[in-house]
């Protein structure tokens, strides 16, 4: 069966396997302290242009996202999010577990409007009774978000100078952040996502590595006692070398980079075909991450041969429903998509 369910439903590609295989057995010390997580840090600084920062490897985006936001937040703290953002809804109230609040903002086409994050944090500090409530910690946004669509240059760097302006952490969730940097509409690069946020994350989970994301603090900020609090949350790897070896290959001549501009070369011809098959898009994305709008009796028949997912509802008779490329996707897997509507 053809499927575009998602970006992280082949294992991993094949010169990340090749280096697994090729050091396999090359003694190395664990939980991060390794000669391949130290290469790959260095490259990853030097991809970001920011020669100062600390990386830290993690396995997974939601427990990533639980120990950045439990890292920065105190107590009475929440994060700040659109309410279509990963954390709000798909991390299964993993964050409310660390004790912190999620605080929903409304969102545009996925996206934190800075204007609205201005005036929520304006009313939030004019209201005389704010002790009582739960202090904005930090803003937290994805790039691609969940609807596939990006950040520009503009927007970035304004909601980072509201974050500077009220003296909180602006944090990037990057699992997807491959395709957002590959996109051909973007003028977003890794060195302004370094300059305008406090910490952000380079997806590799969904980007080609077995599992894996790269934590960067650009400026070395990373919160003391970081690995323990990792460790604290059941984040850390022993065996960190697997991490580092996924890292050191993807950031080895571009390659990140370059089977990202694969799945989004897939997507654009994804695009054709689904437009010349009649079929209505929700929301133009410039990412991996197309949605569309069919029939149920047709979205139903075409479960019988080719996998996608739900996304909602849209009325009695019609649903939203997500095809993704991927780094693995191939042109027959479309041709053949092509024949099947």
């Amino acid at each position: 069966m053809l499927s575009f369910e998602s970006d992280y439903i082949q294992g991993a590609h094949g010169k990340i396997l090749e280096r697994l295989v090729e050091t396999n057995l090359e003694p190395e010390s664990g939980y991060g302290n390794d000669r391949f997580c130290a290469q790959a840090k260095e490259k990853i600084r030097e991809a970001c242009g920011c020669p100062e920062a600390d990386v830290f490897f993690l396995v997974g985006g939601t427990q990533t996202n639980l120990v950045m936001v439990d890292a920065f937040l105190r107590q009475h703290e929440g994060v700040a999010a659109a309410k279509t953002g990963h954390v709000s809804i798909h991390e299964a109230g993993a964050i409310e577990r660390t004790g912190h609040k999620v605080l929903e903002l409304p969102e545009q086409r996925g996206k934190l409007d800075p204007r609205e994050l201005t005036e929520y944090l304006e009313k939030f500090w004019q209201d005389e009774n704010y002790e009582h409530m739960v202090f904005p910690g930090m803003v937290y946004l994805t790039h691609p978000t969940e609807y596939g669509t990006l950040y520009t240059k503009k927007e970035l760097e304004e909601i980072s100078g509201i974050c500077h302006k009220y003296k909180i952490p602006l944090y990037l969730d990057g699992a997807r952040l491959g395709y957002g940097l590959a996109s051909r509409e973007t003028d977003v690069t890794l060195s302004l996502i370094a300059r305008c946020c406090d910490a952000f994350y380079i997806g590799g989970t969904k980007v080609g590595a077995l599992c894996g994301e790269a934590v960067v603090f650009p400026q070395g900020n990373m919160p003391p006692h970081f690995l323990t609090l990792v460790k604290q949350r059941g984040a850390l790897l022993a065996k960190g070398r697997l991490l580092g070896i996924q890292f050191d290959t993807l950031f080895t001549d571009e390659l990140y980079l370059t089977i990202s501009r694969h799945a989004i070369e897939m997507a654009e011809l994804l695009k054709e075909v689904l437009r010349e098959k009649g079929i209505a898009f929700f929301l133009e994305s410039p990412t991996n991450q197309q949605f569309v709008i069919l029939e149920n009796g047709r979205m139903e028949e075409l479960k019988k041969q080719a996998a996608f997912s739900f996304w909602e509802k849209l009325d009695e008779t019609h649903t939203i429903v997500r095809f993704v490329t991927s780094w693995a996707t191939r042109r027959e897997d479309i041709e053949k998509l092509r024949e099947i509507l």
